[in-house]
């Protein structure tokens, strides 16, 4: 897709992301990714030292822009080899590789969890109800623990219920949805 991707704010603020060759994915745009960082912060007040995933990665924009803020290490996964040449790209100019662990595969793969993270971002193909899926099958693993935030990405028409999930927040920005997930007890 286009090659203007850019990190919004903190550390790399304005460094350009290389997005995956072809059109099997869909990278978030600026704008509704502003939008969803705007919405996390109001909730997590910063990022400085959160355990973070970026599922169905793409570009692996979500995650960089989560270490960026000062999130301390993020798993990025996804099963396109492009996206994965795109996201190891994008840490190697960033150098990110430290903070960052790249998987080739599927996010119904993973398997159980040290222990859950502070939040997960999920930018799965739209209308294909993968992300409630992967997010039941996380929570069972333990990825996802009761202070976890979970931040899945739709289209705009999608609705998302997930039996012990509530909804935080919900926003519609251009052709996406964004939903914040909490577990509830």
């Amino acid at each position: 897709m286009s090659g203007n991707l850019r990190i919004i704010a903190g550390e790399w603020r304005g460094r350009k992301l290389a997005a995956p060759e072809g059109d099997t994915t869909r990278p978030t745009a600026d704008r509704t990714r502003e939008t969803l960082f705007s919405m996390l912060v109001s909730r997590l007040g910063d990022f400085d030292g959160l355990k973070v995933a970026d599922l169905f990665a793409g570009s692996g924009a979500l995650g960089l822009e989560a270490l960026s803020r000062g999130a301390a290490h993020c798993l990025f996964v996804d099963q396109d080899a492009g996206a994965i040449r795109a996201i190891r790209r994008n840490i190697s100019n960033l150098q990110a590789q430290a903070r960052s662990d790249v998987r080739a595969s599927s996010v119904l793969s993973l398997g159980p969890a040290k222990e859950p993270l502070d939040l997960v971002l999920l930018d799965p193909p739209y209308d294909t109800g993968a992300g409630s899926v992967a997010i039941d099958k996380l929570a069972r693993l333990g990825w996802i623990g009761e202070s976890t935030w979970v931040s899945l990405e739709t289209a705009k028409g999608e609705s998302v219920s997930l039996r012990g999930f509530e909804a935080d927040a919900t926003r519609d920005v251009g052709k996406a949805r964004l939903h914040l997930l909490r577990r509830v007890a």
